[in-house]
């Protein structure tokens, strides 16, 4: 007895401290998770490019991989060549006309303008000035976190077969065929996922695109783009592109910035109550329900990346409970 509480003892003290190390570097273990859910997502696009044929030739899943990554590289260049400069010279000339911009806002009759207080929101933007340094290296590390996830996205695909079948096989052998099955059809779910997302992401930016066009809003191109790359991040995407939309409409207009929040208001009625709930019911197959707890607890428990892989992973989770906690009745018994 005394050696099987031993045992017992020993092992509860093993799991506390796995538990322990897991929790120190939840960091870590967010990205890799990450890193292994998009490797899976954009795996179909790997093989799409090595189904192209040029007479006897075929690209191999390392050409693939580069021919994918330096397009997503290229993308984000581009975004970034066209936005920056626009974003860079508005700064400048917001930074120096200050003043006279909120002075403008101040007395422009706008409702929620009467309430502002020029000398707290000058005290405001210093402290964000004062603040750069802490903006930069904040910055600095999402950069590095990215590229960091990047490389893990890559051998992910390059090594995901081999990984796949060490996890089944650590398994009891009887278990090892249902659950590799189970696995693939949750790949297959939260492939899905990432075709109803880009169908969401594309439906606001060129939304959004027609939108600010028509109000003449500057940089409406820039801002439309970015409402589109934000999307893919439920709720904090949208806001975001709300606030950014809305501060360039409102030293702007006031008009413009009633007509960017009456968009938004209408936008979010649309997808919430048909596209989304139509969108991800046919793709992951979740209900709308599913879909806002999952949201709500991936943004508590890991902020922005828990909100982004929080519906493929509910749907990764609807996918092992259908199959092992779920209970049916046999065809007989519902007869």
């Amino acid at each position: 007895m005394g050696k099987n509480y031993r045992s017992d003892i020993l092992f509860v003290f093993l799991v506390g401290l796995l538990l322990w190390a897991a929790y120190t570097v939840r960091d870590v273990l967010l990205l890799i998770y990450v890193s292994a859910l998009f490797a899976v997502v954009i795996s179909p696009a790997i093989r799409l490019i090595r189904r192209i044929r040029v007479r006897s030739w075929r690209p191999g899943r390392a050409f693939a991989i580069t021919v994918l990554m330096l397009t997503l590289v290229l993308a984000l260049t581009v975004f970034l060549v066209v936005a920056l400069p626009p974003i860079y010279y508005s700064a400048r000339e917001f930074s120096s006309e200050w003043p006279k911009h909120l002075a403008a806002l101040t007395h422009s009759g706008f409702p929620l303008a009467q309430n502002l207080n020029a000398a707290e929101l000058q005290a405001y933007g210093a402290e964000i000035v004062g603040g750069a340094a802490g903006l930069f290296r904040n910055v600095a590390g999402g950069i590095f976190g990215l590229f960091t996830g990047i490389i893990l996205t890559v051998y992910f695909i390059i090594d995901g077969q081999r990984a796949f079948h060490w996890v089944v096989s650590l398994f009891p052998v009887p278990q090892q065929e249902r659950l590799s099955n189970t696995l693939l059809k949750a790949e297959r779910r939260m492939r899905n996922w990432l075709l109803g997302q880009t169908l969401l992401m594309v439906t606001l930016g060129v939304s959004s695109f027609v939108v600010y066009f028509a109000l003449g809003i500057k940089y409406y191109y820039v801002l439309a783009m970015y409402a589109c790359l934000a999307n893919i991040i439920p709720i904090v995407g949208q806001l975001s592109s709300v606030v950014l939309a809305s501060t360039v409409a409102a030293f702007d207009s006031p008009h413009k910035l009633v007509g960017v929040l009456i968009f938004y208001a209408v936008y979010a009625q649309i997808e919430s109550g048909f596209l989304t709930p139509r969108i991800m019911k046919s793709t992951v197959d979740l209900s709308p329900l599913a879909v806002i707890i999952a949201l709500v607890l991936g943004g508590a428990l890991a902020g922005v990346l828990g909100a982004l892989v929080s519906v493929p992973t509910a749907a990764l989770i609807s996918v092992f409970v259908d199959e092992y906690v779920v209970k049916r009745k046999s065809a007989a018994a519902a007869a």
